[in-house]
Order: structure tokens, then C-alpha cells, then sequence
């Protein structure tokens, strides 16, 4: 949900870059950095280009706001410290708002909103597997019980494979790390190998993400097991991040997004990029 539909770890690096730095010019070219690696949210074609739902949603807002956008791969380890050393100006990753981000980028209003699923490649885990109806948890230990208790006992002795620095890795190492072994990947198509190989016994990770990987050769053997979670326990959703200095760059992409939410063009590329409706 790569959001990361993603990305804690880095905080505690940002806090201390987080001083802002203001542009004096009029906004007319704008660097966004992506991981160019979280199929179908953003991924890096052969030739090199970078395609997928976000760029060509960021292509539609950036016509809207009339500024030149230039795309660029960045490792997710390094984005938020890059943003606000002035690297980018902008970064469309899939990324969660979340409290602990708030404090150091400023967000645009959310462009989606995913639930995060476990998969396994274990033939007796899938048959078992508790139900795959969808859920919604608000982050309170009271209201989520039932559903970690389920899925506790699921994969109990297990390892379970998880992206760094995503929004549900702290999620998957709070709820998981008493009864199984938590191992930690740089980037969502790492656990995966790992899955098809045996080394893990489940990843967690994006519906959105899961919905194209599993789609491949290679994963044929993957399915997603338990429920899908999805509610305010992610926050309110994936989004823009910008500088906090940066209010009027933020003002015009929201702009942008308000217009292209209210036509129907997000929706249209939810559609096309993960067969469902996304929209927040």
C-alpha cells in the first residue's frame, strides 16, 4: 500500500533534517522522486522509463498545476532525507501519512487508500488459511483483538517477511514478532524471491501490490491468506509528500488532486492499474 499503499524506519534521520529549505523562484520544474519498484503503483521499464498508476496520475496533476515534472528512481532508505536536504521536491511512493511522517514532510490531500495482506506459498497454510474477508481496524488494542489473535495463531513458529520502513512493518513486528521470526527486506520484491524459494513462510505487504506480483510466473505458487486489513489503523491514506516549506507547491498539487478526484480521472486509473477502486 510500497503504502508502502508505506515507510517508517527513517524518521529518526529526518527529525534531524527536517529544516526546511525555501524556494524563491516561481514554481515551473518540480523533481519527484519514486522507488520506480513497487509494481503497479511505480515500476521501471526495460528502456528505463518509470511507469505505473503513480506516474501517470503525477503526469495528469502536474498538467493540471501547468509544471514540468521530472521522475526519478530513489531507494525509499534515502527519500524523505533527500526531500528535505533538497534533492526532490516531491515524492509519490505510495506512501502512508502517518503521525510520525507528519512531523517532518507536510502531505497533499490522500490520492488512495489500500489494506495490507499476508501471502504464503505453503500449500497446507493456504488450505487453512482463516478467511479472507476484508476488515477494518482503527489502531485501538480492544477494537483489532480478534483479528490479531487470528492471525497470531496462523503464523505462529513461522517467518514472516516484511519491506523496511513500510507502514505495516511496525504493524507486522508489534502484533508478530512474540510468536514468530520477523525478517526484514530493502525492497517488497526481495521477500517475495525469498517466499518462492522457502526461505519465509509469508510477506506482508500491499492488496494493491500482491494483486500484480502474484500475477507473474514466478508466484504462481503465492496466494494471499486471511483477511485483508484495510481502515484508519494505515492512516488516512496514501499521499504527496512535500517540504514544509514548501505550502505553495503543496497548495497547487491539491489543487490538482481536488480536480482530479472530483472527474473521476483517479478512479479511471485505479481501474486500469489494480482492477479496483482505490479512490479514498
Amino acid at each position: 500500500m510500497h503504502v508502502i499503499h508505506r515507510y517508517t524506519r527513517v524518521i529518526a534521520t529526518c527529525l534531524a533534517l527536517a529544516s526546511p529549505l525555501a524556494n524563491a523562484q516561481p514554481w515551473t520544474t518540480v523533481r519527484v522522486a519514486t522507488e520506480g519498484a513497487y509494481e503497479p503503483w511505480n515500476t521501471t521499464l526495460p528502456g528505463g522509463e518509470i511507469a505505473g498508476f503513480e506516474p501517470e496520475l503525477l503526469s495528469n496533476l502536474c498538467a493540471r498545476a501547468q509544471l514540468d515534472c521530472k521522475l526519478q528512481a530513489q531507494d525509499w532508505d534515502g527519500m524523505i532525507a533527500g526531500l528535505n536536504t533538497g534533492k526532490f521536491d516531491m515524492l509519490m511512493d505510495a506512501i502512508v501519512i502517518t503521525p510520525e511522517r507528519q512531523a517532518v514532510v507536510d502531505f497533499s490531500r490522500p490520492y488512495a487508500a489500500t489494506q495490507g495482506v499476508f501471502v504464503s506459498a505453503t500449500p497446507a497454510v493456504i488450505a487453512g488459511a482463516p478467511s479472507d474477508q476484508a476488515v477494518k481496524l482503527d489502531g485501538t488494542v480492544a477494537s483489532n483483538q480478534a483479528t490479531i489473535a487470528t492471525l497470531k495463531a496462523m503464523v505462529k513458529g513461522k517467518t514472516i517477511g516484511i519491506q523496511s520502513g513500510t507502514a505495516y512493518t511496525d504493524f507486522v513486528q508489534k502484533n508478530f514478532a512474540d510468536v514468530a521470526t520477523i525478517r526484514v527486506y530493502k525492497k517488497s520484491g526481495e521477500h517475495m524471491m525469498d517466499l518462492t524459494a522457502g526461505r519465509i513462510d509469508f510477506a506482508f505487504d500491499d492488496v494493491t501490490f500482491f494483486a500484480s506480483a502474484l500475477q507473474t510466473p514466478e508466484n504462481q505458487g503465492v496466494h494471499m491468506v486471511g483477511p485483508k486489513i484495510g481502515g484508519p489503523i494505515w492512516g488516512p491514506g496514501e499521499a504527496l509528500a512535500f517540504r514544509k516549506a514548501d505550502t505553495d507547491l503543496k497548495a497547487r498539487l491539491d489543487q490538482a488532486l481536488t480536480e482530479a478526484l472530483a472527474d473521476g480521472t483517479v478512479k479511471k486509473l485505479s481501474d486500469k492499474w489494480f482492477h479496483a477502486d482505490i479512490t479514498p
